[in-house]
């Protein structure tokens, strides 16, 4: 019996994806190229269940985006129209053909928590999706970051897509063009301490992390021996962090957050905004054991090891007009459907 052929209606036409974002316990910075060319870099994050979620709609008449959580949307004709003017330049970016694109975030947008590499990997897998292509979490996440290094010309690193696509706790190393990726499987006892004893603080200020990022690698380059100094400090805490957490040490990782967190202000003269002094004081005076700003800093969110109760640091973050935000450990990468 001939095979009958396959109507394009009965076609899938919307596919969905969704992608974790980290904390970057240690190094982070040392996977932005040229350091991470020239020298190496090591950085050790965890993903947490605040995610970046797509939902693509193929057809219509125009390409349609819609950022439901910056409260932006764009249509156009094709994909002419996708002038990268710095709004929603990612999804621009990515988008050929007539379709509607909606994306959301559960994280805040700038908070330093790598939404934007966790937003363009899900992109990269409900893409893959459309196309009838499976790919395997690094090339997601290599394809992720091409997308918004080069495509869309946002400068960064590649630890933010790695750890979207790969989920739990990773040790990266960089030797660009080369990743190596190292699971590092906590203690499920330690895991569960880590999570409850972790208050992540949203500052109310989003940063602009390509300007820094400008900023410190044209240092770099110059031959700051500060900021190289700094950089490669931060490496060697995050060799240090990724044993501390192997070994259950919750008082080691404190250490070591705070560690990397002096180092990184050696970085760059805007690294600790006002309003992060002021929450770090806060929390200090609550009993907190250690913190550092997520992600590159410069404004975002600041995340703090406290001791076995929580609650004195959270009402001392909230008291300093930050936003706690949810932690939970999540070892699931990138999902699409």
């Amino acid at each position: 019996m001939a095979r009958r052929a396959v109507k394009r209606r009965e076609l899938p036409s919307e596919f969905r994806a969704t992608a974790p974002t980290r904390l970057d316990f240690a190094g982070g910075w040392t996977d932005v190229p040229p350091f991470s060319a020239r020298e190496g870099g090591v950085v050790v994050n965890g993903c947490i269940g605040l995610s970046a979620r797509v939902d693509l709609k193929l057809g219509g008449a125009l390409i349609r985006l819609v950022s439901e959580d910056l409260g932006q949307e764009l249509e156009c004709a094709d994909s002419r129209g996708l002038v990268l003017d710095g709004r929603l330049d990612l999804v621009k970016a990515a988008l050929q053909s007539a379709c509607t694109l909606t994306t959301r975030s559960d994280a805040p947008p700038g908070s330093g928590l790598g939404s934007s590499g966790a937003l363009d990997v899900a992109l990269v897998a409900a893409l893959a999706g459309a196309r009838g292509e499976r790919l395997s979490g690094r090339e997601i996440a290599e394809q992720a970051w091409y997308l918004e290094t080069v495509e869309a010309k946002i400068p960064g690193g590649k630890q933010d897509q790695f750890a979207a696509a790969l989920g739990g706790f990773q040790r990266l190393t960089f030797r660009d063009p080369d990743v190596g990726i190292e699971p590092i499987t906590l203690e499920p006892a330690f895991a569960a301490a880590l999570e409850r004893q972790t208050v992540l603080c949203y500052t109310g200020r989003s940063r602009v992390s390509g300007a820094t990022i400008a900023r410190v690698m044209g240092a770099y380059e110059r031959g700051d021996r500060e900021v190289t100094g700094a950089l490669q400090a931060m490496r060697d805490v995050a060799h240090a962090m990724a044993e501390a957490l192997r070994a259950s040490d919750l008082a080691r990782v404190a250490q070591l957050v705070s560690a990397n967190w002096r180092q990184q202000q050696s970085l760059d003269a805007e690294m600790r905004t006002s309003e992060m002094a002021r929450l770090e004081q806060a929390l200090a005076q609550a009993g907190a054991l250690g913190g550092k700003a997520a992600g590159s800093g410069a404004g975002g969110a600041m995340f703090f090891i406290t001791r076995d109760d929580p609650r004195p640091a959270i009402a001392a973050a909230q008291e300093a007009g930050a936003t706690v935000l949810p932690v939970h450990w999540t070892s699931d990468g990138v999902r699409a459907w």
